[in-house]
């Protein structure tokens, strides 16, 4: 199909607006319409692993286009097996959405799922942009959802937590707009494959790496600009909070892939180990914050930004692995082999991927409790298990998925990423590896409170177990758990190839040579 890429970034746009014409009236009908273009979209999207050539790293499922033609900008799409498998993650976690507020939203039922399809349009729309400027256009836009999902159907203090959403994100991405525009200056094209081949001085590259980082530092969010994440997942309803996490996280993670290391590979390597404390301080130091939540909500927005630190880790310990010799030959810095710079970086990749599974389940969890008893706090419940025993069984497994148990998705990319951390140096492995200690105590802790036990409070005891539409949801998100954990191979031959040429790319020096 010609058109995959833009169909399945303007039929859920184009169908957000048909949701809302339907409008809040008829909120029945928008919520089977809603569910329709999601599944449909779901399905379309599929075609782009089934038609993947895996053989190849150049851009697949190409359209291109004239579109501000005096400034070179164009209409410019198409994805390779890094972004694929996220687009793939969005158009999945959508229909996931949709159907869990099929009836825990009730005030303006239209709004709410037309806000969720726009999001997942313009979220493949980022993933899947070749041009810088259509790139920033999709990036900017996907705040505006997101803005409205939190302040109008958020908690008490929605409004707070979405502007300062809303501030923290937009104020990175104005250094990432000045560093577009710059490049162009230099090179006259908003193409990224262009800016990929563009000759830049170190300081040059100093500059737009810094740029780069505040604007994908704060989506990831890294320490220590995570402070908006907390908030915003407090406040935001279930499906906000699952986008949040599952999605919107990533385009951080995707922005290192896709900028920061093939524009900047100069800079990248030489602040490298910046960057390897402060995701380093993220695992350890956010993990031990989330162990003393008494918010399941925060405690789980707290593990979230300790688990993307393996993403920012696996990426940046390459330049601790690996170099490029003055022949253009890969050569080892530690006596590690080419695999371990590999590790690290599909490492990365298939955490972004597994995280989008495990925390969108762990805030589904922590939303069917909370439209039963209204209570986010841990202290509110105990001895669950007496009373949702089908419940309790999905949440302890994506609890254990959580901690990293082998078996579950959380596993894989963590021990990928450790042990390619392992090759660079003991101590980045050593710290890395304290998140399976840490993670393991502040998730057990939560589920002994939460689920085991005698039942305290008389108001557990009129708890009941999980319907058909969240067992549907839950068992949807345990089969991709455990499918990753125990067979993440597929995912692994799609991206190896677009990772091999990343790696080059990134190990290749731009300074322009001194004649």
């Amino acid at each position: 199909m010609d058109s995959l890429l833009s169909i399945l970034i303007w039929l859920p746009i184009f169908g957000a607006g048909a949701v809302l014409l339907i409008g809040n009236n008829r909120s029945q009908l928008a919520r089977w319409v809603s569910a329709g273009i999601s599944i449909l979209v779901f399905l379309l999207s599929i075609n782009l692993f089934l038609d993947f050539d895996t053989n190849t790293s150049s851009m697949q499922f190409v359209e291109k286009m004239s579109w501000i033609s005096q400034f070179n900008i164009f209409y410019h799409l198409g994805i390779d097996g890094i972004s694929m498998p996220l687009i793939i993650l969005t158009t999945f976690s959508t229909i996931l959405v949709i159907i869990a507020g099929w009836e825990v939203i009730k005030n303006r039922v239209a709004d709410y799922m037309a806000a969720f399809l726009m999001m997942e349009g313009i979220i493949i729309g980022v993933f899947s942009a070749m041009d810088s400027m259509l790139y920033y256009v999709f990036w900017e836009a996907s705040l505006i959802p997101m803005l409205l999902i939190i302040g109008v159907w958020g908690g008490q203090n929605r409004v707070y937590a979405a502007i300062k959403f809303f501030l923290y994100t937009f104020l990175g991405s104005v250094f990432m707009l000045v560093s577009l525009i710059y490049m162009y200056n230099l090179g006259g094209s908003f193409a990224i494959s262009d800016m990929h081949s563009l000759p830049l001085t170190l300081s040059q590259q100093s500059w737009i790496f810094w740029a780069f980082f505040l604007a994908f530092a704060v989506k990831v969010p890294m320490f220590p600009v995570h402070t908006w994440l907390p908030d915003a997942h407090v406040q935001a309803p279930t499906g906000g909070s699952v986008i949040l996490a599952a999605i919107m996280l990533k385009m951080g993670g995707y922005g290192f892939f896709r900028f920061s290391l093939p524009i900047t590979p100069d800079a990248s390597s030489y602040f490298s180990f910046v960057v390897i404390v402060l995701s380093l301080i993220a695992i350890v130091y956010i993990g031990f914050v989330a162990l003393v939540q008494k918010d399941m909500k925060k405690l789980i927005a707290y593990s979230s930004i300790s688990h993307m630190g393996f993403v920012t880790l696996g990426v940046f310990a390459l330049f601790s692995i690996m170099k490029m010799d003055s022949n253009g030959e890969l050569i080892s810095i530690a006596g590690a082999s080419i695999e371990s710079a590999y590790l690290g970086l599909e490492g990365a990749m298939i955490q972004m991927v597994s995280h989008g599974f495990i925390s969108a389940a762990m805030f589904l969890v922590v939303g069917v409790l909370y439209d039963r008893l209204h209570s986010r706090e841990i202290s509110t419940y105990g001895g669950v298990v007496n009373s949702m025993p089908k419940f309790t069984g999905f949440a302890v497994l994506f609890a254990m998925a959580n901690a990293g148990l082998p078996g579950t998705s959380g596993f894989v990319g963590e021990f990928m990423v450790i042990l390619g951390a392992l090759q660079a140096n003991f101590w980045y492995a050593f710290l890395a590896a304290m998140t399976l200690i840490v993670g393991a105590a502040y998730t057990l802790w939560m589920v002994k409170r939460v689920f085991w036990g005698p039942i305290v409070n008389p108001d557990v005891k009129t708890l009941s177990d999980v319907n058909a539409r969240e067992f549907g949801v839950l068992s949807i998100l345990a089969v991709a758990v455990l499918w990753m954990g125990i067979y993440p191979q597929p995912v692994i031959e799609v991206m190896h190839i677009s990772i091999a040429n990343l790696l080059e790319q990134s190990l290749t020096t731009k300074i322009p040579a001194i004649l």
